[in-house]
């Protein structure tokens, strides 16, 4: 993204009265791509005992995972179709996972799906429609399912991406996550105007990209330390306080 685009996005983040800014990487004019794939990974195992046991609860447009009491609350905007949201969620989403944990802070997400416009066809409201499924399914799925969901991510180009078939089969990796009721919100689309009022709730927000990080309380410069679990955790203590 150039210094030009960071900057209006950042301007547009003041006037939308949000808190900090983490960072930006898919945009209307700045994307990737993975390369087609229809695989399915999950997380590693040790991520994968964390994940199993962070609640969620499904909050207006925000999915909300962890302690609703906790002390901090972080805001995390992102698109499954994007391949930095999955960088991410690999690394700076591994710290929030495991400090949600620990009930030091609550993880708001909110499910964009603009990059379907960009690119063609619906995998992003298909992704997201299925992570919404998935915050009903109790404890510990909505966390493991995203994890996976990001982890099989499939070239962001295609139109192809994400289908029901494919994001079952993901879906079927997470312990406990599958049922008719989940496979049939899956293949019907029923959460299809959460779906639209998310994607509403990104545009409005102004954050202008995903993966965008908002922290409460402090503004965020992570940089390249958005992509590093080591440095997010670090620019997380700082703003602390």
């Amino acid at each position: 993204m150039s210094v030009r685009r960071t900057r209006r996005a950042l301007v547009a983040v003041a006037a939308a009265g949000l808190i900090g800014l983490a960072a930006v990487g898919c945009s209307s004019g700045d994307g990737g791509s993975r390369g087609a794939a229809d695989r399915v990974a999950v997380a590693p195992e040790a991520h994968a005992a964390t994940l199993s046991v962070l609640p969620s609860a499904v909050e207006g447009t925000k999915i909300v995972v962890g302690d609703a009491d906790a002390p901090r609350t972080v805001t995390v905007y992102a698109d499954p179709r994007c391949p930095h949201c999955a960088e991410f969620e690999a690394s700076g989403g591994t710290v929030l996972a495991e400090r949600a944990a620990r009930g030091e802070l609550k993880v708001e997400y909110v499910v964009a799906s603009f990059l379907d416009a960009r690119t063609g066809g619906t995998a992003s409201a298909r992704a997201a429609n299925a992570l919404r499924a998935a915050a009903d399914a109790g404890p510990g799925k909505f966390a493991a399912f995203q994890a996976a969901l990001f982890a099989s991510q499939p070239a962001d180009g295609t139109e192809e991406a994400f289908t029901a078939d494919h994001l079952l089969r993901i879906a079927g990796r997470v312990e406990g996550l599958r049922s008719d009721a989940f496979d049939a919100a899956v293949r019907d689309g029923s959460h299809r105007a959460w779906v639209a009022a998310a994607e509403r709730a990104f545009q409005d927000s102004g954050v202008g990209g995903t993966p965008s990080v908002v922290v409460d309380g402090k503004a965020l410069d992570a940089g390249t330390g958005l992509y590093d679990a080591g440095a997010f955790g670090r620019i997380l203590d700082r703003a602390r306080g």
